[in-house]
């Protein structure tokens, strides 16, 4: 799914740009079957449909709080570009400038920001829990945009009573996601989709545009 038009957001502080860029990036870089009467567990064990590459655009708006504990929002643009088990991810501000590139891969991450060094780490978790003191599930949101569970551990999900075919939500690993929209045909796909979660908390909306 290639996602074309960026649609304005107002302009994150300056101040929040750091934490912007991982926010997003934790969160930007995991389908079980279900009845459509209701909620169901399941171990997940489908993986991602077989594919080479995967590409999205689209917004993002990120609540989280920063290491002191103040609540921050941000907003922006990104791209993902997945190929095999690598995943680039470029967040920009709403002007078009590059607030960061991440690069996740089973062997290391990278973290480049604007005027300063290449962070790395052996995976995307604990480059950013390095650098900032909290984590998100770059390695769900692969299932996730599919939408699907990760196959790595059990998911709670819900079908939409309305059209039994797509998924409503995915509760795994602290996380729910919510699909508040698909794409209209002949487009195939999510549009827009929320993720939270308590503990840290951090709010996560996206729009992915067809």
């Amino acid at each position: 799914m290639r996602l074309s038009r960026l649609i304005y957001f107002p302009q994150a502080p300056r101040s929040a740009a750091f934490a912007l860029a991982a926010a997003a990036v934790v969160a930007l870089a995991g389908c079980a079957s279900v009845k459509p009467q209701g909620p169901s567990t399941s171990n997940a064990a489908t993986s991602v449909t077989a594919q080479t590459s995967r590409a999205y655009q689209g917004r993002f708006a990120v609540q989280y709080n920063d290491q002191n504990g103040q609540q921050r929002n941000a907003y922006g643009n990104f791209t993902w570009q997945e190929t095999g088990d690598t995943v680039t991810l470029q967040l920009r501000n709403p002007l078009g400038q590059t607030l960061a590139v991440v690069t996740s891969s089973p062997a290391s991450a990278t973290l480049e920001l604007p005027n300063r060094q290449p962070l790395t780490a052996d995976n995307v978790s604990t480059l950013m829990q390095n650098a900032l003191g909290f984590a998100l599930p770059v390695e769900g949101l692969r299932y996730w945009l599919q939408p699907s569970p990760a196959p790595t551990s059990r998911a709670r999900t819900e079908k939409d009573p309305e059209q039994p075919s797509r998924l409503k939500q995915i509760t795994q690993d602290g996380w729910t996601i919510d699909y508040l929209a698909y794409a209209d045909a002949p487009a195939t796909g999510v549009k827009r989709i929320n993720l939270s979660r308590s503990e840290p908390p951090l709010d996560i909306k996206l729009v992915l545009d067809q």
